[in-house]
């Protein structure tokens, strides 16, 4: 019962100390406020705060964005998934370039899986690593106000320990009141007694400044620092977003390609000039084919064999390059 008793006693002189803690932080406020008291101010500091603030406030809206952008990259893979299904399931298994189809197929939904996860992992858990430590700075922002108005006050205090200033009426009663013989002692108590206010009121404001500066230096270092990261982060996390999707559309890139320039016909006849082309007849339908290397492809000149040769020999016929400008699309 004694250990429980004495428990309480120590949270109800912390809970006191808190209280007398927030009364005088009140009562120095008001008075800075009436402008009966100086109030430290640091102009460099303040615009820091309000940066930081700024920083905080823009980061959570991009976190906000990036995290719907990541929902709509899930519904269009979806979407997409469907759709491509649906292109699957219609294409008849005679028509030319139906596994390469279903191929490309199977690798968009691969991709944009790989798309999406990347997209978490270097862009979304980035995010949420830069702005999880604002909170824990803005929580120190706070103590640091609260402890510039202890210093505040503290100083003032000391100060007007230091002037010595006395109650007018109090004191001339008690000294004409005090026997002759007696007013050594009195004057004795009351010069010890006011040392040792002078004395108190300088150890508080030494710890009150302490504990300020300690806290405000390390603020003025870690602010300006993350005020100035804000610019490599956004970059990077922009352009690992850019070369994701870019990567993502170019090989959605294939699947139009195959879809769109599957078939041409051939306008006028072209005559090979060489091993690697295609020799074709006016009227002749050729099926467009990929490049296998596609740094080998010049501008203006297609990959393809004739639709006629691929029914009779499939995947043995003859392939060869031939000049756009000869054909037209179907």
């Amino acid at each position: 019962m004694a250990e429980m008793g004495m428990g309480k006693g120590v949270t109800a002189g912390k809970l006191a100390s808190n209280v007398q803690k927030k009364l005088t932080r009140a009562q120095e406020k008001v008075m800075q406020k009436l402008g009966k008291a100086d109030e430290t101010r640091d102009v460099a500091f303040e615009e820091g705060v309000i940066n930081f603030n700024k920083q905080y406030t823009e980061g959570s809206k991009l976190q906000k964005d990036l995290r719907a952008y990541l929902a709509a990259v899930q519904t269009m893979h979806e979407s997409s998934k469907n759709l491509q299904e649906c292109l699957s399931d219609m294409y008849e298994p005679e028509w030319y370039g139906k596994d390469d189809l279903d191929s490309i197929v199977e690798d968009t939904d691969v991709l944009w899986t790989d798309f999406h996860q990347k997209l978490v992992d270097n862009a979304l858990i980035s995010m949420d690593t830069y702005l999880g430590q604002f909170p824990d700075i803005k929580s120190r922002i706070a103590k640091r106000d609260r402890k510039l108005v202890d210093y505040d006050s503290a100083r003032h205090n000391h100060s007007s320990t230091n002037k010595g200033k006395k109650g007018k009426d109090g004191a001339s009663l008690l000294e004409r009141a005090t026997p002759v013989w007696a007013q050594g002692i009195l004057s004795a108590h009351n010069i010890a007694q006011s040392n040792l206010s002078r004395n108190q009121a300088e150890d508080e404001l030494e710890r009150a400044q302490k504990v300020f500066e300690e806290i405000n230096e390390d603020l003025q270092e870690e602010l300006p620092s993350l005020w100035n990261s804000r610019v490599g982060f956004y970059i990077s996390t922009f352009q690992s977003m850019s070369g994701f999707e870019e990567n993502r559309k170019s090989f959605e890139t294939e699947l139009y390609y195959f879809l769109h320039r599957v078939q041409v016909t051939t306008m006028h006849d072209y005559a090979a000039n060489d091993s690697d082309e295609l020799e074709m007849k006016a009227g002749d339908i050729v099926l467009v084919v990929a490049f296998d290397n596609p740094e080998e492809q010049d501008e203006g000149w297609l990959m393809g064999m004739k639709q006629e040769d691929w029914i009779q020999n499939k995947q043995s016929s003859l392939k060869g390059v031939f000049p756009e400008n000869f054909t037209s699309r179907l």
